[in-house]
């Protein structure tokens, strides 16, 4: 293991537009990258190439399709590796599989998380507080093994808007209910032996 105070820099991206087998019911399918999707990842990499303050040492994904996927689009492109990291799968649906999209306990559920409920949950699924446990314990392995390297992270909407905040002590926890997500458009983190801190949310850069 590297030296635990030299920084690692996690560039955390919403993995690329998807389709899924039952358009608007929700689910836990991975589903699987659209056209629109696979030029957002291939855009991405075109960016993370072509920024001098960054060189991207190596590519993981969750296990979902959509996520996998992107991550071997954008790893082919930089020429680095790609891995699978179990824990940065999305937030799971429990019994509302099959419900609507916008179902309405699910939003509950999603708007507790991001305005600091965590203890809120869908029968059958995970509280916010398992969420943000698996997610921090996969992005801190990650982050162990590239102290000193800059790694690119494809996740999901809910990873970034729940778990980032709670980790990085410099921004408050509500910090997606302004400032959506889009698709891969990367989060800046550190992570050192002090603490997470984010330097940049997709189109807000700390002071």
């Amino acid at each position: 293991m590297s030296d635990l105070q030299c920084p690692a820099t996690l560039l955390v991206a919403r993995d690329g537009h998807a389709a899924y087998a039952h358009p608007g019911l929700l689910t836990d399918d991975g589903g699987w990258l659209t056209d629109v999707g696979a030029t957002q990842m291939v855009v991405l990499a075109e960016r993370l190439a072509a920024d001098p303050s960054v060189r991207i040492s190596a590519v993981y994904s969750s296990p979902l399709a959509r996520s996998v996927q992107s991550g071997r689009l954008v790893s082919d492109a930089l020429g680095v590796s790609h891995e699978i990291v179990g824990g940065l799968e999305e937030r799971a649906v429990g019994e509302l599989t099959g419900q609507q999209v916008g179902n309405a306990m699910m939003a509950q559920v999603m708007h507790a998380w991001t305005t600091g409920d965590l203890s809120a949950a869908v029968p059958g699924g995970e509280d916010g507080y398992q969420v943000v446990r698996r997610a921090r314990q996969a992005m801190e392995s990650i982050a162990d093994q590239h102290r000193g390297e800059s790694v690119l992270v494809l996740a999901h909407r809910w990873i970034m808007s729940v778990v980032l905040p709670r980790l990085c002590h410099n921004v408050r926890d509500d910090l997606a209910i302004d400032h959506v997500v889009p698709h891969g458009v990367p989060a800046r983190v550190r992570v050192d032996a002090d603490g997470w801190v984010l330097d940049e949310w997709p189109g807000h850069r700390r002071a």
